[in-house]
């Protein structure tokens, strides 16, 4: 079964649009907990689904999660997750992932999709 090379996938730079339903994830959350935690599931979810460890988040993104307060989040967050080269000398990986925010309406429903550089305006 098991046994035989492992075939990784060879990353690249890559972008992607999610919704992240915080309130999901922040539930019966201690109130003054919820804004860092929201931040904490926010870099999980971009770490799981790009695939590296340094994952950098926007200031209008930490801005927006923080909008409301301490205690109120927002429910549901569209983001924009950049996957690309990571130009420090120093470094550990190949790519880091840097996450933004997306404004949209509020009852705005999407799947995931991928950008090119078409979109990106």
């Amino acid at each position: 079964m098991g046994k035989g090379k492992k075939g990784g996938k060879q990353k690249t730079e890559v972008t992607r649009e999610y919704t992240i339903h915080l309130h999901k994830h922040c539930h019966k959350m201690t109130f003054k907990k919820k804004a860092p935690r929201a931040v904490k599931v926010i870099k999980d979810f971009a770490r799981k689904v790009m695939g590296t460890s340094t994952v950098k988040i926007d200031s209008a993104l930490n801005k927006h999660i923080w909008s409301k307060g301490i205690r109120n989040i927002p429910r549901r967050v569209r983001v924009r997750i950049n996957r690309k080269l990571n130009e420090d000398e120093d470094r550990e990986e190949d790519y880091i992932t840097v996450v933004t925010h997306v404004d949209v309406p509020a009852n705005y429903r999407a799947s995931p999709k991928r950008i090119t550089e078409d979109d990106e305006e």
